[in-house]
């Protein structure tokens, strides 16, 4: 260290120095070339003698810069004013080049952005690591993540030691502000300990405590620091006053960290997790859903520990269970995985496939680059040798042509960091916000490292090839000095007569460019499979009839309406009073809508139906409707007949199922009349619900999924919620009424906001865009692939035709024709366009079962796309041999010789 801040104090007073060292040898000369006067030698003879005696001044500095180790900066800075003038004589290269390195850096850049958020970067919690989120499935029954439930929490928290802290959250809506003026925010329901468990502490103010988590002591809230500075100004008397929400007075008590972002909630501001002692109870223990549990490791514990103590734990809680049995019989266990790893699992797939993606197109636009550059570096053979010749070693070409392509990389790396942030600035705009933690994404020095690393190491990267053709264009494999005077003086003359170049280079660009191809039909396979997958995925039909349907989301406080009928009458007149608008068809409302994001499933079990062997309840989507909510909807009626609104006040229970449902339970028809109970087990006679109409199925989580999962629509009064979505169908544009089912709601209820407002189109469209987003990346991709390709075909045949000039020029004045110079050129392009469509389709098969995960209905290899894509790569790479082959068809012997 002490030497390298030498050497930099050095390099700093340089220009001092060595202007004190040229004073000094001044004054020596001077002084010597005085006594040699006085020797009695005139001026002249002194002056020179001087010279000849002490040496050149600047062979001093030179020694000097040698000894102080300056010597290396000096030929860098001689390597670096000769790279910057290289792209001065060839601006074509230059600018193909760079717009080559900022397309396929930004793009991967971009990409990066999401993924680093996404999947790689630590969550902005203390020893994030160590967080874990805990959820009940029942496999068996196709529900792989129930959530948990508040007997869950209850019952394990402080029981597992493998964890420190355990809590309890609900993302939930509230409604905020005065009358008339009131909005409907996303809000978070949290345990007490829930910050504590996240290693947040507040700023301002205090957490929630176990007095506040009943309905009767919950009037308290903490406020994000954006809610806080919005809504009261960053007022620091904040604590104590007061907000009105869903229409009772609450107190703010705490407001939380500026940086505070729990995974992918918008909510800005929580309330506690406030329940009755009914809801704790053991036979609510499988009652999830909508509740979700998180806890942090304790010391020294693993994960492995925490699964295992889980297990434990609810064998001692299921013994004795009356609903034991049932459980296991659909495969109920409580997982126990990372926290991040589980909020990102569905996501995580899509994101790596298309991150390959752009790395493919990176190592393209790579290879091509380098076969520009080796096209480049042939044209400098010569240049090098009378270099060598002159005495330049080994080192100084290798130093030379990194220095070219680092700087070619670096100007080429800050383009694609601007391309990068325009990208994530674009992804913004698309929603990337959607996308689980897409929040989080952002152009931040993590990124700008990124690319700085990335730069360097592509340039790294593109100077071994380039170095090694220098040295063996130049000097060959001797290492001798007289060996590599031979050596250069061969390449001059090769150089001087025009020669072809060596096989060993001609195969290493052929090579190059093979690869290249190779990795573009691995790049555009891929996106026909993607481009194929998102076709038949549109083309699934929903099971309902979208058009014309409008949806909102409203949420019903318990202040305002306490009771089931008060949730039922308003319902009723909401109904009433949509259908009296002009163009309104009919209307409904329900507890959820297909392709909302929530996903409501329970259990119901068929009065008779005797299960199978270690078969247990089935977990079905489950929606309370009234009004004409199925018929709005454009559910199909397969038999019997909808639901009403005078179906939630008859004494007799009613349901309607699907087809799903029907076909699982009564595969030989018949379901009108049979009768059904929620729940895993046959209840009294009085809790059944007999079946008066069945429906087609319909996607209800996502238009791609392929298990039948059945649905059950019971009436509002039976399966009430709070929060439910009202649906208009009308004769208009559906966009027309979201002002006039605005209107009529505050009528009825100046308080309750619509939110969430959207075509049911709209709907099926956002559920694509996890799907659509990566299939237009890839034909993003695969099209610049598709011109890098081209060009590099282009480059390398051009350059071809110009090594073999005096060859071809030969063979045409021997009586060569035209049609047989290009048919040689285009054989050529022929062979390495077939050698690259088989290795590149090897590598698209092996793609292929790399992205099943992510294709719907789309097999590893598919022929037509595979068969489609050499078409379109090979009609590209021929085409980009025609210009050189007629250039060199066209080629006139005498102008050939006269060249030479």
């Amino acid at each position: 260290m002490t030497r390298i801040l030498s050497t930099f104090r050095a390099l700093r007073h340089r220009h001092p120095f060595e202007d004190a060292l040229a004073e000094e040898m001044r004054q020596h000369l001077e002084l010597r070339a005085e006594d040699l006067v006085r020797s009695g030698l005139s001026a002249e003879a002194a002056a020179r003698q001087a010279k000849l005696e002490f040496g050149s001044a600047l062979n001093a500095a030179t020694d000097c810069r040698e000894a102080r180790g300056l010597r290396l900066f000096d030929n860098l800075l001689q390597d670096f004013r000769q790279a910057i003038r290289g792209p001065k004589k060839a601006p074509a290269f230059t600018v193909t080049a760079l717009a080559t390195l900022a397309i396929c850096l930004g793009a991967n850049l971009t990409l990066f952005a999401v993924v680093d958020a996404v999947l790689l970067r630590p969550l902005p919690f203390p020893d994030s690591g160590r967080l874990v989120s805990v959820y009940n499935a029942y496999p068996k029954a196709g529900v792989p993540n129930d959530g948990c439930s508040l007997t869950n929490y209850y019952e394990r928290r402080g029981k597992i030691s493998a964890l420190s802290s355990l809590a309890a959250y609900r993302d939930a809506t509230a409604i905020v502000g005065e009358t008339g003026a009131a909005e409907r925010e996303e809000i978070t329901r949290v345990s007490p300990d829930f910050f504590a468990t996240l290693g947040i502490a507040l700023p301002l103010g205090r957490a929630f405590q176990e007095a506040e988590t009943t309905y009767q002591t919950d009037k308290v809230a903490i406020l994000t620091d954006a809610y806080w500075r919005r809504r009261f100004a960053a007022d620091p008397a904040v604590l104590g006053r007061q907000l009105r929400v869903n229409g009772v007075a609450t107190t703010v008590i705490g407001i939380l960290p500026p940086t505070f972002s729990f995974l992918s909630s918008t909510a800005r501001l929580y309330f506690p997790l406030s329940s009755d002692p009914a809801e704790r109870v053991p036979r609510q223990r499988h009652s999830g859903s909508s509740w979700h549990m998180i806890a942090r490791l304790a010391p020294g514990a693993s994960l492995a520990q925490a699964q295992t103590q889980i297990d434990a734990h609810n064998a001692s809680m299921e013994r004795d269970d009356p609903q034991a049995k049932s459980m296991a019989d659909a495969g109920f266990r409580s997982i126990v995985t990372p926290l991040r790893a589980e909020h990102v699992a569905a996501i995580r797939p899509i994101l790596l496939s298309t991150q390959a993606g752009a790395l493919l197109l990176l190592l393209i636009g790579a290879v091509n680059l380098v076969n520009l550059l080796l096209i480049r570096a042939s044209g400098r053979v010569k240049e090098i040798a009378v270099r060598q010749a002159l005495g330049a070693g080994r080192w100084h070409v290798v130093r030379s042509s990194l220095v070219q392509t680092l700087l070619l990389t670096t100007v080429g790396g800050a383009l694609g960091l601007a391309l990068g942030a325009a990208g994530i600035r674009l992804l913004s705009v698309l929603g990337v916000q959607q996308l689980p933690l897409g929040a989080h994404v952002v152009l931040d020095t993590r990124l700008v490292v990124v690319a700085a690393l990335g730069s360097l190491g592509l340039g790294l990267a593109l100077a071994v090839p380039i170095a090694w053709y220098a040295l063996r264009g130049s000097t060959g494999s001797v290492g001798s000095r007289g060996s590599s005077n031979r050596s250069a003086a061969d390449a001059l003359r090769s150089e001087s007569r025009g020669g072809t170049a060596g096989r060993a280079a001609q195969q290493l660009r052929h090579g190059f460019l093979v690869a290249q191809m190779a990795l573009a039909f691995v790049l555009l396979a891929g996106a026909s499979l993607l481009g194929l997958s998102l076709e038949r995925a549109m083309a699934v039909s929903p099971g309902f009839q979208p058009e014309n349907v409008l949806s909102g989301r409203i949420s019903l406080p318990r202040n305002g309406y306490p009771r089931v009928p008060d949730l039922l009458s308003f319902t009723e007149r909401l109904v009433a009073e949509l259908r009296r608008e002009p163009g309104v068809l009919t209307a409904g409302v329900a507890t959820n809508v297909p392709l909302s994001g929530r996903s409501n499933k329970s259990a119901a079990t068929v009065e008779g139906w005797t299960p199978g062997p270690g078969e247990g309840p089935h977990g079905h989507y489950s929606y309370g409707v009234t009004g004409d909510a199925l018929g709005a909807l454009g559910f199909t009626l397969r038999g019997g007949r909808f639901l009403t609104a005078d179906d939630s006040r008859r004494a007799q229970r009613v349901c309607v199922v699907d087809e799903d449902f029907a076909r699982r339970y009564f595969p030989s028809g018949g379901a009108l009349g049979r009768r059904l109970f929620q729940g895993g087990a046959v209840g009294p006679s009085t809790d059944a619900f007999t079946i008066v109409g069945v429906v087609g199925a319909a996607k209800q989580a996502e238009v791609t999924e392929d298990a039948a999962q059945g649905a059950v629509f019971y009436p509002f009064g039976t399966m009430f919620d709070r929060d439910v979505f009202v649906v208009v169908r009308t004769s208009l544009a559906p966009a027309a009424l979201s002002a006039t089912l605005r209107d009529v709601v505050r009528k009825l209820d100046p308080e309750l906001p619509v939110s969430d407002v959207r075509t049911m189109q709209a709907r099926i469209a956002d559920s694509l865009v996890a799907r659509r987003s990566p299939a237009l990346l890839a034909g993003v991709f695969s099209a610049i692939a598709i011109l890098l390709t081209a060009i590099g075909t282009y480059g390398v045949l051009s350059f071809a035709v110009a090594q073999r000039r005096r060859e071809i020029g030969l063979r045409m004045a021997l009586g060569a024709r035209p049609q047989q110079v290009r048919r040689q050129f285009v054989g050529l392009a022929w062979r390495l366009v077939v050698v690259g469509t088989l290795v590149g389709g090897i590598g698209a098969w092996l793609a292929g079962l790399a992205m099943q995960g992510v294709l719907f209905h789309v097999p590893a290899v598919h022929w037509i796309s595979l068969a489609g894509t050499a078409a379109i790569l090979g009609f590209v790479c021929l085409f980009a041999c025609l210009l050189p082959a007629n250039r060199a068809a066209r080629l006139s012997p005498m102008a050939a010789i006269a060249d030479e």
